[in-house]
């Protein structure tokens, strides 16, 4: 049994609210959830939140009733390991079964697509890790184009290789971390203290669609980038 699952906390630092701001005519979630529940694979729908109106929304549209997380859960300095872990248990309680994969949507990015879904569960499936992760190849590479200050205050590039990297092209790839889909197998996530004690495969998705809202400019362009999206143009 896939357990689909999408986290919403009700506080947010940098855009109050956004889990549940309109854009493109329904709330952020939505773009999630109406994903998880027309997706053939998942059999289960869990939101872990500390909203009411966003919990009775999402138990209305049909996800499983677990009750709101719990108030150590709901901070911002609170760990997405502890919201799964949580959710998991909560969910299984209510359904009566084990769940064979745990799969998570971050809900503050609207633009992934159903084959990122079937796609990371094609490798939990094949390869068997610990968890899948989404990523993208990364904008900047700490081989190449990113620095630090050093004790002088003077830059050198971040991760120094012999000779030098003078191409990007030349660099090794590096990924951002996206959160457009993870999946995680339910005893590690039971188990395990935090993401990567275990073996952690990539799941490359264009970087197109890896952009989370964050700020509120983020609002205005991802919302550009789905009428992209949605007009097949991206």
């Amino acid at each position: 049994m896939i357990l689909g699952h999408v986290g919403a906390r009700k506080g947010s630092q940098g855009v109050p609210g956004k889990n549940f701001r309109l854009i493109q005519g329904k709330p952020l979630i939505d773009w999630s959830l109406d994903l998880l529940f027309a997706h053939p694979q998942i059999d289960a729908v869990v939101v872990s939140t500390d909203d009411e109106e966003i919990y009775n929304h999402s138990v209305a549209k049909g996800a499983l009733d677990i009750g709101l997380r719990p108030a150590e859960l709901a901070t911002a300095s609170a760990p997405k390991w502890g919201v799964w872990q949580h959710a998991l248990d909560a969910s299984q309680k209510a359904i009566g079964q084990e769940v064979s994969a745990f799969l998570d949507l971050d809900c503050t990015n609207p633009l992934r697509v159903p084959d990122d879904v079937t796609g990371a569960l094609s490798v939990f499936h094949n390869q068997a890790p610990d968890m899948v992760m989404s990523v993208c190849e990364a904008r900047k590479n700490p081989y190449f184009n990113m620095v630090e200050v050093d004790e002088t205050g003077a830059l050198h590039v971040s991760k120094q290789l012999p000779g030098g990297v003078w191409a990007r092209q030349a660099a090794p790839k590096v990924y951002d971390h996206v959160g457009c889909v993870y999946v995680v197998d339910p005893h590690y996530l039971r188990t395990a203290k935090t993401i990567y004690e275990g073996r952690v495969m990539p799941f490359e998705i264009p970087s197109i669609r890896g952009f989370d809202i964050d700020e509120p400019h983020d609002f205005r362009l991802v919302e550009f980038l789905l009428g992209e999206l949605n007009e097949g143009r991206i």
